[in-house]
């Protein structure tokens, strides 16, 4: 019984730790919040649907038994450091900043992702596969992003999400939508795992 009881928990551990990989700890970050509100365009606010794309990162990666810690949780505000040192405090995690585009030219839709190192980038280019893939709009490709706070104050693998342009009138229904913030958060997720 002993040994029956033995095996089943190497098998459990096992398979958590062929699904977390070298990662054990995901970090997501929710841009903007509270006073910031980051883009707003046609009554989208940026800072509501980064968090609702948070909150279903999160979910998938609980439901894969992948230890999640998330910047913020609620409509609050946190400054660049803050949300970085978050990610500075736990050994072998990899940070995701999830936000949403806008650019004065409202024809440029896609999906965009940036990363500040060698780790970051092969991370970047497996969830940008993986987004624009589910979300089916344009693939705007990895870019370097070593200028961003959230990238270059943060000590472990770091990327951020750019799930689509709400500047673009279009794309703006689509990323308002439950189910394209769920594709947009299972490519993430998809990517994630793909980069273990």
């Amino acid at each position: 019984m002993l040994n029956a009881l033995l095996s089943l928990f190497m098998l459990i551990a096992c398979a958590t730790s062929v699904i977390a990989g070298k990662y054990t700890t995901v970090i997501i970050d929710a841009g903007h919040g509270g006073r910031d509100r980051g883009a707003k365009w046609g009554g989208v606010s940026e800072a509501y649907l980064n968090l609702k794309v948070a909150q279903k990162v999160e979910a998938l990666l609980k439901a894969k038994r992948i230890p999640v810690k998330m910047t913020r949780r609620s409509d609050v505000y946190l400054t660049l450091s803050q949300r970085a040192a978050v990610a500075n405090r736990y050994k072998d995690a990899i940070f995701i900043s999830i936000h949403f585009n806008a650019h004065t030219n409202t024809s440029i839709k896609g999906v965009e992702t940036f990363y500040a190192s060698a780790a970051g980038k092969k991370i970047a280019a497996n969830i940008q596969s993986r987004i624009s893939s589910h979300t089916k709009t344009r693939n705007r490709g990895i870019k370097n992003g070593i200028a961003f706070a959230v990238l270059n104050q943060t000590k472990c693998p770091a990327v951020l999400v750019e799930c689509g342009f709400i500047s673009n009138p279009y794309e703006r229904r689509r990323c308002a939508q439950s189910w394209y913030q769920s594709l947009a958060a299972r490519g993430i997720v998809e990517g994630i795992i793909k980069s273990r």
